[in-house]
């Protein structure tokens, strides 16, 4: 390799120090993660007349807090928007009052839970493959109250392990049979799930399109993901105020859940 002469007395320095003749250049920026918020959902078992992601909380419609709080997040550089193609005039209206100033894409989802999250992952799939994003977060619009601080942990979780997931424990829960008999059993500790989740994001989108080939959908992210890849996935704890928006009383308890400094 040819190198470039320096004069006695002279040191290189910053960029010119790195670079030799014949070198590649400067090294890439390093991998960042991207944060997927999920608003595809038909929700409308929370009242409103409308999709419940675009229902008023606290000042704003409930997606916007969600939007807002992965935004805070140290290393998420790419926030993704699923929507449904009726639903795209109240997310154009949300993204320009509410979430102002934020760089949102916007995709358009599918039939289905899993194929939205597949047409998110195929929009980063270049970035993926070329190592600008390593991990993906996939998150329900229907929490709100998430915290920056829930999906720095999920984040951190999945960079050590591959895969984290939040969950809070569920205590009283029994087995019943399907004429109603009871047995005892010792299942561990059983956990709620909840959202963000998060996943190494090459083994991840490997996964949605082997499982859209095979015409499976899971439960969730967690679901597909241990189905079809070698990921270890980490349970971490969750926080009980992350509560999914479902039913119209949910609204109200959410209002009461939220912290003053959201």
């Amino acid at each position: 390799m040819l190198r470039l002469s320096v004069p006695a007395g002279r040191r290189e320095t910053g960029y010119h120090a790195a670079v030799r003749e014949g070198d590649a250049g400067p090294p890439a920026a390093p991998a960042a993660a991207a944060a997927v918020v999920l608003a595809s959902g038909a929700g409308i078992r929370a009242g409103g007349g409308r999709n419940k992601v675009y229902l008023p909380l606290g000042g704003r419609s409930v997606v916007a807090w969600s939007l807002r709080a992965l935004a805070r997040v140290t290393g998420i550089a790419t926030l993704v928007l699923v929507v449904r193609p009726q639903d795209g005039e109240l997310a154009r209206q949300v993204l320009a009052t509410e979430c102002a100033g934020l760089a949102v894409e916007v995709v358009l989802g599918g039939a289905v839970r899993q194929e939205s999250e597949l047409m998110a992952l195929r929009r980063l799939a270049p970035r993926i493959t070329a190592g600008e994003i390593d991990i993906v977060l996939i998150h329900d619009a229907a929490r709100p109250l998430v915290t920056p601080e829930l999906a720095a942990a999920v984040l951190s979780a999945a960079r050590r392990a591959g895969g984290a997931v939040p969950g809070v424990a569920r205590d009283g829960l029994i087995m019943a049979s399907e004429d109603g008999t009871v047995a005892e059993a010792d299942l561990g500790t059983l956990m709620a799930m909840q959202t963000p989740q998060g996943f190494a994001a090459a083994p991840l989108l490997a996964a949605y399109e082997r499982a859209a080939a095979d015409g499976f959908a899971g439960t969730d992210t967690a679901a597909c993901v241990t189905r079809y890849s070698g990921l270890r996935v980490r349970c971490i704890p969750g926080d009980d105020r992350n509560i999914k928006i479902t039913y119209p009383h949910d609204i109200v308890v959410a209002a009461k859940l939220m912290r003053p400094d959201a």
